[in-house]
C-alpha cells in the first residue's frame, strides 16, 4: 500500500499581468469608520434621470461584508437633518467629510 507521507509545496509566482483596476480610484466607503461624516447619494431608480437625492450624516456603526468581514460594506448613518438612523450600502457613500485636525465635526 502506498504511503501518503508526501510533502505539499506551494510555489508562488509573481504575476506580470496588469490589474484591470490599476489607475482607478478606490471606492470612498473603503475608508469609512464609525464617527466619520459622509455624503450619501441614493441610488438612481430610473435610467437617464438625474438623481439629486443626497444627504449628509454621521456613521454610527459599520458592518462587514459577506465575502470579507474585514471590509465594511454596510453602514448605519444618522441623518444630520432629522436624526433618523438609516442602513445604507457602501456604494451610496460618495464622499467622506473630515475636519482639518482629524477630529469629528461635532463634539
Amino acid at each position: 500500500m502506498p504511503s501518503n507521507t508526501g510533502v505539499l509545496v506551494s510555489v508562488h509566482h509573481l504575476s506580470t499581468a496588469v490589474s484591470p483596476l490599476e489607475g482607478t480610484r478606490s471606492p470612498a466607503f473603503l475608508n469609512v469608520k464609525a464617527g466619520d461624516w459622509v455624503i450619501v447619494q441614493a441610488q438612481q431608480q430610473v435610467a437617464h434621470q438625474l438623481n439629486d437625492d443626497w444627504w449628509m450624516g454621521q456613521v454610527v456603526f459599520c458592518e462587514g461584508g459577506a465575502r470579507d468581514a474585514r471590509v465594511n460594506t454596510m453602514f448605519q448613518v444618522s441623518n444630520v437633518d432629522d436624526g433618523c438612523i438609516t442602513w445604507i450600502n457602501g456604494d451610496e457613500v460618495t464622499h467622506v467629510v473630515r475636519s482639518l485636525d482629524g477630529l469629528p465635526l461635532a463634539a
